[in-house]
C-alpha cells in the first residue's frame, strides 16, 4: 500500500495540522480519523471557522438554548460552545502531544476578534480562555498587531501557549520572535520552568498573493503571479533560523525552551490558475507547520508532492522581493493593509456569529 500523500510530509520535519473544526467531525471520529490515516497533528479555529459551524448546522441550538436561560452575553454563550469543542478535540489529541513530548498535538482557540487592537483586553482574555479550557495542549491565538506584541509578550511570560496569528509581513514577524523570547526570559527570570511552554507564528500565505498580483501584472512582473507570498515565506525562516540560535536563545534552550515554530496559514489556492496544492508543496522544511482546510488535505492526499522545498531558491525569493521594491511596489504596506483587513475579515464572522445566538436565543 503506497504510503500517504499527506503522511510524508511528516518526514522532512513538518507537522500538519487542520484548519478546521465542528462537532460533527469530533463526534463521527473524522477528525481521530485524520490523526490516524493522514498524520495530522493539531487543529487550528477561528472566529469564520466557528461562524460556520454554528450556523450551518444544529448541533449548537440546544446548548443555546439552554445558556440562554443564564444571564450571559452572546459572547460567553460563544466561548462557552467553544470552549466545549476545543476540550474534546485536545483530548483527542493528547496521545499526540505526549507521545511527541509537546511538539505537536495543539488545538487553538482565538480571543475575540473585538479584541485586536485592545493590549489589555486580550492578555486577560487569554489567560481566562487558557484557564477554562485548562488542557496542557491548547495553544490561545493572539493577532500578531502592534498591541498584540505585548499581550503575547506578557501571555508568554504567564507559561500560556501562544499561536500568534494574523501575520503577513517581515519587520512584523522579526517582532513577534522578539516577543516570544522576552516572554520566555520573564517567566524563566521569575523562577518558572519553560519547557512546556509552546508557540507558533502564523504567517498568511494566499492573501498576500491575491493583493500584490494584479499590481504585478501593472508593472510588468506578471511572470511573478503566485511567487510574492511563498518567497516572503522562505525570507521569514531565515528570520526564524537567525533568531533561534545563537548565545541569547542557546541560554533559554539550555532550560529546555522550544523555538517559536511558523506556520503557515491560508494555505488554499484563492487563484484557479495555481495547483491545488501550491502552497503546501512550495514551504514543507523542518520544524514547521502546516495547518490547511480539509479539501487542501484532501487534495494533496490525492495528488500532491512532498520533498524538502522550503530552503530550495532562497536566493531567487531575495530577488523576487527586490523587484517588488524596484517596481515602486512597497511590501511592508501592503502586508500592513492585509493585516487590517484581516481584522475586518474576522470581526464580520464575528458580528454575524452573535447575532446568530440571539435570534437561536429568541426562539426559546
Amino acid at each position: 500500500m503506497a504510503t500517504n500523500k499527506v503522511k510524508q510530509i511528516h518526514s522532512f520535519g513538518q507537522s500538519i495540522w487542520l484548519d478546521f473544526i465542528d462537532r460533527a467531525i469530533i463526534a463521527s471520529g473524522n477528525l481521530k480519523k485524520l490523526i490516524d490515516e493522514d498524520g495530522v497533528r493539531g487543529v487550528t479555529s477561528n472566529p469564520a471557522i466557528f461562524e460556520k459551524a454554528i450556523t450551518s448546522s444544529s448541533d449548537y441550538d440546544a446548548d443555546i438554548r439552554k445558556l440562554a436561560d443564564s444571564d450571559k452575553t452572546n459572547e460567553e454563550i460563544f466561548f462557552g460552545l467553544a470552549i466545549s469543542d476545543i476540550k474534546h478535540a485536545t483530548d483527542i489529541f493528547k496521545g499526540l502531544y505526549e507521545e511527541s513530548k509537546g511538539g505537536d498535538g495543539y488545538v487553538s482557540l482565538e480571543v475575540s476578534p473585538f479584541l485586536a487592537l485592545d493590549d489589555e483586553g486580550t492578555t486577560k482574555q487569554a489567560e481566562e480562555l487558557w484557564k477554562a479550557v485548562d488542557r496542557k495542549n491548547v495553544m490561545i491565538k493572539i493577532p500578531g498587531t502592534k498591541p498584540g506584541l505585548s499581550a503575547i509578550r506578557k501571555s508568554i511570560a504567564k507559561g500560556i501557549n501562544i499561536n500568534v496569528t494574523l501575520l503577513f509581513g517581515l519587520p512584523r514577524y522579526k517582532e513577534v520572535t522578539e516577543a516570544y523570547i522576552s516572554g520566555l526570559e520573564d517567566h524563566l527570570a521569575a523562577g518558572h520552568s519553560i519547557g512546556h511552554i509552546s508557540s507558533v507564528a502564523s504567517f498568511f500565505l494566499s492573501r498576500i498573493d491575491v493583493l500584490v498580483d494584479p499590481l504585478l501584472d501593472e508593472k510588468g512582473l506578471g511572470d511573478l503571479k503566485g511567487e510574492v507570498a511563498i518567497a516572503s515565506a522562505k525570507k521569514a525562516y531565515e528570520i526564524y533560523k537567525e533568531a533561534f540560535s545563537g548565545p541569547r536563545w542557546e541560554k533559554l534552550a539550555a532550560h529546555g525552551a522550544q523555538p517559536q515554530r511558523l506556520l503557515w496559514a491560508s494555505t488554499s489556492s484563492k487563484n484557479p490558475a495555481f495547483k491545488d496544492t501550491k502552497y503546501v508543496e512550495a514551504l514543507i522544511g523542518p520544524n514547521t507547520v502546516d495547518t490547511a482546510p480539509l479539501e487542501t488535505i484532501e487534495a494533496f492526499r490525492d495528488h500532491g508532492v512532498a520533498a524538502n522545498t522550503l530552503e530550495q531558491d532562497v536566493d531567487k525569493s531575495t530577488e523576487i522581493l527586490n523587484k517588488l521594491k524596484t517596481a515602486g511596489i512597497d511590501i511592508d504596506k501592503l502586508t500592513q493593509q492585509l493585516e487590517d483587513e484581516g481584522i475586518e475579515k474576522f470581526n464580520k464572522p464575528f458580528e454575524k456569529l452573535l447575532q446568530a445566538i440571539e435570534d437561536q436565543k429568541s426562539k426559546v
